[in-house]
């Protein structure tokens, strides 16, 4: 009789502790009384539907350290971070001649944008700028295409494709020129591509005034040319 008093009083001391943890812990309380009693030996007793509570505690955010404030971290970043990093600022011009106007002339300017500016100077001197950018791209648009030479100056340089080109050899230009100024400019829009032209998938193009009766799609008409793809 002495064992199972003692075996009595202890589940009773063991009861009343487990009661006042559960009054004394909100984090358990919440929990045990949110729990569902599933009737799985006891066919005679029903489940229990308890109805959680309409707003649960949303934890704090975590803390970021200083150290990945400072330049070259490595931690997380926001969407808005990973998109900014991808963005090209030069390119957000509110007109093409704000975007020609921005460019740098450099006095030695690398082959193929030399090439590319020697088509649009020949091409297009004196025409609107759009006119003169729709002719880099056709340019462009050639050399990546892979029917044609993969390159500015191979594009120009192809026999009996622009006129202005002799033996093979591309004519000097006075680089002194607004005009030349303007065409390598212009040949910095296109290459880096900071603004779209009508003419941006064409492949060829001829002059208005005359008519070659082309059996191709005909993509824009611009300044002094029609572009055909």
């Amino acid at each position: 009789m002495k064992f199972f008093a003692r075996a009595a009083g202890s589940v009773a001391v063991t009861l009343c502790a487990a009661a006042m943890v559960c009054a004394t812990t909100p984090g358990l309380a919440v929990e045990l009384a949110n729990t569902e009693f599933l009737a799985v030996d006891r066919p005679d007793i029903q489940t229990k539907n308890v109805a959680y509570p309409a707003q649960v505690p949303i934890p704090p955010a975590p803390i970021v350290p200083a150290e990945w404030t400072s330049e070259g971290d490595q931690g997380p970043q926001t969407l808005a971070d990973s998109t900014k990093s991808d963005a090209r600022p030069d390119a957000d011009y509110a007109s093409l001649s704000d975007a020609v106007a921005a460019q740098g002339i450099p006095d030695s300017p690398d082959d193929e944008l030399r090439c590319l500016a020697i088509g649009v100077y020949y091409e297009s001197k004196g025409e609107p700028l759009a006119g003169q950018l729709a002719v880099a791209e056709v340019i462009l648009n050639r050399a990546d295409s892979g029917r044609f030479p993969p390159s500015a100056c191979s594009v120009l340089k192809q026999r009996g494709q622009f006129s202005f080109v002799r033996g093979g050899r591309l004519p000097n230009v006075s680089t002194g020129s607004t005009a030349w100024k303007t065409a390598v400019a212009i040949a910095k829009v296109a290459r880096e591509e900071l603004w779209e032209s009508k003419a941006s998938n064409a492949m060829f193009f001829h002059a208005r005034h005359v008519s070659p009766r082309w059996k191709l799609a005909k993509v824009a008409s611009v300044g002094n040319h029609i572009f055909y793809r």
